[in-house]
C-alpha cells in the first residue's frame, strides 16, 4: 500500500495546530505565542481516535507517522500542563 500524501499532510496540519495550541509557533496573525491547553488536548483527542480508527488500515510508514507525532506531542502537552500547574 502506497502512503498517500492527503494523509501525511493531514497528520502534519494536525501536528502544527497542536504546535500553535502549545505555544510552539507563533500565531500567524499576531506573531504572539499562547498556551490552550484545551485546543491542544482536542487535538490529541482527534489523533487518539485516528489511531484506533485506522488500525490495521495504515501502511509502516503512516503508521509510524501518525504515532510519533502523537507521541511527540503527548509528550510535549503533559510537560507544559505539568509547569502551568506550578504557577
Amino acid at each position: 500500500m502506497d502512503t498517500d500524501s492527503r494523509f501525511t499532510d493531514f497528520i502534519l496540519l494536525q501536528a502544527q495546530s497542536a504546535g500553535l495550541f502549545l505555544g510552539q509557533i507563533p500565531h500567524p496573525g499576531t506573531g504572539k505565542t499562547a498556551v490552550n491547553l484545551a485546543a491542544a488536548r482536542s487535538v490529541l483527542d482527534c489523533l487518539e481516535m485516528l489511531v484506533a480508527k485506522t488500525k490495521g488500515n495504515l501502511n509502516d510508514e503512516e503508521t509510524k507517522l501518525l504515532q510519533s507525532a502523537l507521541l511527540n506531542l503527548t509528550t510535549l502537552y503533559s510537560n507544559i500542563e505539568r509547569n502551568s500547574d506550578d504557577d
